[in-house]
């Protein structure tokens, strides 16, 4: 079974045409790339693997069942919890620690059961080489701790297909080297399919996979590249003692925009690719609902304290029945 299956599709945001006739697959434990110039359609492809942009002719369907041109709406959030997204600026809540942005998300998408929330904080943290910087905050994280975070995130719930839309722009090449050879290994030890974007030609080479290229409003298959050798090979823990010391190292940066818990989650869209575009995407955001991830932490909260209600019952049940089976031995 394909992750995506596009046939023949066609993409346009309101009356522009972003690119048409787009056929490709992507399967289980696939590494795929998506190259292009600016303005080529490369982001609002990715859009409609996540539903973000509607697609208007040809077939679409993710994971063997959802058919991206009838999908609704509660079927769409089934759909985003079996895809983890990746992008270069982080949107990483500032205000609380990583265990508690990772715990953010878990609680957002229905981990009710903190001692497996817990489990499986730890377990990604540990993945992506963070064990031991869950108690810091965003700020005090490097560039590529920070996007090591990101990724933290994005397979919490252990998706199938993994989007990453430039997830290096903004890192420097040790750090970035990191994040490709993680990327990899999650490919292919967790057997997720990833599609990614870059402008980055060394990545094509140094980590192969499949190439697609926009060209002309269409999604062009090139040669793929030949895979490395065995000892060219990046692994995980290689470049983790390779980069140790410089990811401890900080920049010095401008501060960071305070990102608060109701916009974290929402997927920043980069600078629209033409002057046309920008108009459309624009027009397409304002009709979007943008309290959906306010109530989703409102849920959230709202089942704790549900639960925190019912074990008060529980108690509240016992003590009356100690009461009752009291008054009976006093009678």
């Amino acid at each position: 079974m394909s992750l995506i299956d596009y046939r023949s599709v066609d993409i346009h945001i309101d009356s522009n045409i972003i690119l048409e006739d787009v056929t490709f697959r992507l399967e289980p434990g696939e590494f795929a790339y998506v190259v292009g110039v600016v303005g080529s359609g490369k982001s609002s492809l990715l859009k409609t693997i996540y539903g973000e942009v509607g697609v208007t002719r040809g077939d679409a369907v993710l994971f063997g069942e959802y058919d991206l041109r009838s999908i609704k709406n509660r079927k769409l959030q089934a759909l985003r919890k079996k895809i983890g997204i990746v992008f270069q600026d982080f949107q990483l809540l500032t205000d609380r620690n990583i265990h508690d942005n990772l715990d953010f998300v878990l609680r957002c998408t229905g981990w009710k059961n903190k001692k497996a929330r817990e489990e499986r904080i730890s377990e990604v943290l540990n993945l992506v080489g963070l064990p031991k910087k869950g108690y810091k905050r965003p700020h005090e994280l490097s560039g590529g701790e920070q996007q090591r975070v990101v990724i933290a995130r994005a397979i919490l719930n252990s998706p199938a297909l993994l989007l990453a839309d430039e997830p290096t722009g903004n890192l420097d090449a040790e750090s970035g080297n990191y994040v490709m050879g993680l990327l990899h290994d999650l490919c292919k030890k967790e057997n997720m399919g990833v599609l990614m974007i870059t402008h980055n030609e060394h990545w094509l080479k140094s980590y192969p996979g499949t190439v697609y290229s926009c060209e002309e409003k269409h999604l062009v298959h090139k040669e793929s590249c030949s895979p490395q050798s065995e000892s060219s090979s990046i692994s995980t823990d290689t470049v983790e003692h390779v980069t140790v010391v410089a990811e401890e190292v900080r920049t010095e940066v401008a501060p960071s925009p305070v990102v608060t818990a109701e916009n974290s989650l929402t997927i920043a869209e980069p600078a629209a690719e033409t002057a046309a575009e920008n108009d459309a995407v624009a027009e397409y955001e304002s009709r979007q609902d943008t309290g959906e991830l306010k109530r989703m932490e409102e849920i959230a909260t709202a089942q704790e304290q549900i639960a925190s209600a019912q074990e008060q019952i529980a108690k509240a049940q016992e003590q009356i029945e100690l009461a009752k089976k009291r008054i009976s031995g006093e009678q």
